[in-house]
């Protein structure tokens, strides 16, 4: 599933509970310097900007199947290796995360179990793999 549309009108309605959100699983997570973190599910970007400020850009990498988002973190966040694209096909290589991460992602996979297996398949063994809703 994608939304279609524009990233300021997503973050005027869900902000209020993606930000916060974004704060407390980051702080739960705890990924440190070094590790490379997934946000799969990105939307506009509430969860990649908490990583990319904890552990800097070129540590994080980020998709969504919404054009408009991928190309708001794009511009929002321009060192982020951010692509088009869904949970159920991501498009990175196997084991090459330490910490995959789906804030408020998981009720719109059209396939929830095949799209927290392409997480696990990309995260690095004894990594994190996590997801929150509220």
């Amino acid at each position: 599933m994608s939304f279609d549309v524009p990233p300021d009108a997503y973050g005027r309605f869900m902000g209020r509970f993606s930000e916060p959100l974004a704060d407390a699983f980051v702080d739960l997570v705890q990924p440190r310097t070094g590790m490379r973190v997934l946000d799969v599910g990105c939307g506009p970007g509430a969860l990649t900007a908490r990583l990319a400020a904890r552990l800097g850009q070129e540590a994080v990498a980020a998709i969504d199947p919404s054009p408009s988002f991928v190309d708001a973190v794009r511009t929002r966040l321009p060192h982020i290796d951010v692509r088009q694209s869904t949970a159920e096909q991501l498009p990175f290589a196997d084991n090459e995360f330490e910490v995959c991460l789906a804030q408020l992602v998981v009720h719109f996979m059209t396939e929830p179990v095949t799209g927290i297996a392409q997480m696990a398949r990309v995260t690095k063994p004894g990594g994190t793999i996590g997801a929150c809703v509220w």
